[in-house]
């Protein structure tokens, strides 16, 4: 599922698989493959390899306990499931809490809470056979009756942040028998599996206490009653998070005993923790990556990600403008589709790709990425790099620069220049947010348009952002889901005033696109709807991508042991899918 990402890498997969082990080597297993709908794709085995050889040192004795600790330079923004947004939080919401399926490095469908599950001949209708002996961690049963509540209190409410989306056009979800469930949708669903992994199932017995959504959603939720491998220890806000291991897991015990998220104020005392042996694993700026290499005891893994950095324009018509919370202040100017065109063409990607990311990325087209498959639109034409073309087009609008002072002004408005507020999330960001926005200011000058850099922390800027919408530009990215329309819902007219939406974009065609897309099943059809809106999302420039990044995570090769990397996968060290499996080393 869809994530606003953390600094530097990235969200890997969007809701890892727990891989069961046998002794010695990192192991997966191999379920069943679920029946597909009439028109998806043949299954494919589920199983990812055994960890790479080069994954980690030489062979050393394993054994199990110790607490690893990971370091982190934002804290999550919430521990409700209905509010978080940040990738901080993601990684611990789905350490904590266990959803119907989940998927493998390679993005393919394997059991957690459902140990096995079909759908019908209608293609609409879905069973899932729970794990027997599956528990809160306060000790009570976990039951089909808490899937079904947790469904039907999603679909009731009007929003419930990045999950509410996977429990539309459900038609009834019921409970047979305790260890059943029947999901059925109104039509046939394209996105099944990201819909049935990307829904933590919550307790009945400690949500039902609420009797608004209001109420839910305020909750802090700071127990955190999940049935995940490892369950909520103790949090500080800003500071810390520590969770311990659930050894009676019903499906992957941990071996470690404990796992510690630490948030350091910037990337060089999170860098420094690492070498000194405070931390076990970090994502690490590109900067410090060759260092890190050098270092006997510290391993640095690079791998593939379904990531993607956004420069993102507001473009909120004042109709649009939410109600309740919206500020809707955005420049004039970024509601014209021609300039944002233009600062397209003033945009030298590969320039930021070499200078912010030192070439660990690949130019971006659209909200659909390479790992996406035949889903992405490779064709696509993009904006090149033409300073005179973006000036062009600026002059042919009538923004002019009026005064000579090198920044042009709204047509017939000179008190109104191209002035932008440009911010980043600088804690998730750190010194990436610096480098990119000095390169960018350099390049959108040229064009006659000014950023004014404002840099925030993740959770103020989240206030700015949506569905506030009380800036102009800003620097983000996500980390996308197992489907290639898993970040596309964002652009969609409905999720304005629901604090998803970023740009405020809107437009009834690619609504209606969207909502085609969900209900084709066959591939070829399905393609043709996704490039359509990816074309239009090119036209329309509510965001330039201006790269694709790849996972960097470096680790204590002398402290922990069994990371499960799989050379054809993503790379997600700090995922369950790992944290399951790695012991410590002695």
């Amino acid at each position: 599922m869809p994530a606003r990402l953390w600094s530097h890498v990235i969200m890997a997969a969007a809701i890892a698989a727990m891989l069961l082990a046998a002794c010695g080597a990192p192991q997966t297993s191999t379920p069943s493959a679920p029946p597909q709908a009439e028109g998806a794709a043949p299954a494919e085995p589920t199983a990812a390899p055994a960890p790479d050889a080069a994954a980690t040192d030489a062979p050393q004795t394993a054994t199990s306990g110790g607490t690893l600790r990971i370091g982190r330079t934002a804290a999550p923004d919430s521990l409700n499931p209905g509010v978080w947004y940040l990738a901080e939080a993601y990684e611990i919401i789905f350490l904590v809490y266990d959803s119907l399926i989940a998927t493998n490095l390679r993005n393919q469908a394997v059991p957690q809470l459902a140990r096995e599950w079909s759908v019908a001949e209608d293609g609409k209708t879905w069973t899932f056979k729970l794990h027997e002996g599956a528990k809160w961690h306060d000790g009570t049963p976990l039951t089909a009756e808490d899937v079904v509540f947790t469904y039907q209190m999603i679909q009731g409410f009007d929003s419930f942040g990045l999950i509410k989306d996977y429990t539309t056009l459900i038609e009834r979800v019921e409970a047979p028998d305790p260890t059943t469930v029947v999901i059925a949708f109104e039509d046939t669903v394209a996105n099944t599996d990201e819909r049935f992994s990307g829904v933590p199932i919550l307790p009945k017995h400690i949500w039902e206490q609420f009797e608004s959504e209001q109420e839910a959603l305020e909750f802090e939720n700071l127990e955190m009653i999940g049935s995940g491998p490892f369950r909520m220890a103790e949090y500080r806000p800003g500071e810390f998070t520590r969770l311990t291991a659930v050894k009676d897991h019903y499906l992957s015990p941990p071996k470690i005993d404990e796992v510690i998220y630490r948030v350091f104020g910037n990337d060089d005392a999170m860098v420094q923790a690492l070498r000194t042996g405070e931390v076990d694993l970090i994502i690490p700026p590109e900067t410090v990556i060759r260092t890190l290499q050098n270092d006997p005891n510290i391993r640095v893994e690079i791998g593939d990600a379904l990531s993607l950095t956004d420069i993102i324009f507001n473009v909120t018509e004042p109709e649009n403008c939410p109600p309740e919370d919206g500020q809707c202040t955005g420049h004039p100017a970024l509601r014209d589709v021609r300039v944002r065109q233009a600062l397209a063409h003033a945009t030298d990607k590969q320039q930021l790709i070499d200078v912010v990311k030192l070439g660990l990325a690949s130019p971006g087209l659209g909200l659909v990425m390479p790992g996406h498959g035949e889903a992405f639109h490779a064709e696509l034409q993009d904006y090149a790099y033409d300073v005179a073309r973006a000036n062009q087009i600026l002059d042919e609008a009538g923004y002019a620069d009026t005064d000579g002072d090198g920044v042009r002004e709204m047509p017939g408005d000179p008190s109104r220049p191209l002035r932008l507020r440009f911010s980043y999330p600088s804690d998730q960001f750190g010194a990436d947010g610096t480098r990119f926005a000095e390169t960018l200011s350099a390049m959108w000058r040229e064009a006659g348009v000014e950023l004014n850099v404002q840099p925030l922390e993740a959770d103020a800027l989240t206030s700015v952002c949506c569905p506030a919408f009380d800036f102009d530009v800003i620097l983000w990215g996500w980390g996308a889901g197992v489907d290639p329309a898993s970040l596309l819902y964002i652009l969609t007219t409905e999720q304005i005033p629901t604090g998803v939406s970023e740009t405020g974009y809107s437009n009834p065609e690619y609504d209606a696109l969207y909502e085609q897309q969900l209900v084709t099943v066959d591939r070829e059809q399905r393609k043709e709807l996704l490039f359509k809106m990816q074309e239009i999302i090119m036209r329309d420039v509510p965001y330039i991508i201006p790269y694709y990044g790849q996972a960097v995570e470096a680790y204590r090769a002398d402290r922990f042991q069994g990371w499960v990397i799989d050379p054809e996968g993503v790379l997600a060290l700090s995922d369950r899918i790992s944290l399951v499996e790695i012991t410590p080393v002695q």
